[in-house]
């Protein structure tokens, strides 16, 4: 370690800024957490990158809604009068 450092040409705030990203705070379930870091540990990746994934595959997926019968009789009578 050296004796003196020179911080004459040092910065306050983020080391790294990142652009498209937003710093918050946030709780999440003890297990949760500890699962996200098991996996990061396993796949060498940070476990805030993986929560940031978990939420975009969330966010992509199809709504778990499932299509009800009157939803689809419904559709269809929209669908097969376009036709005629």
């Amino acid at each position: 370690m050296r004796q003196e450092y020179d911080f004459s040409k040092g910065k306050r705030g983020a080391v790294i800024p990142s652009k498209g990203k937003t710093r918050i705070t946030i709780y999440l379930d003890d297990d949760i957490l500890d699962n996200f870091r098991q996996q990061s540990e396993t796949r060498g990746i940070g476990y805030q990158t993986l929560i940031n994934e978990a939420l975009k595959q969330y966010i992509k997926s199809p709504s778990e809604q499932s299509l009800t019968e009157a939803d689809l009789r419904r559709i269809l009578r929209e669908e097969l009068s376009q036709i005629r």
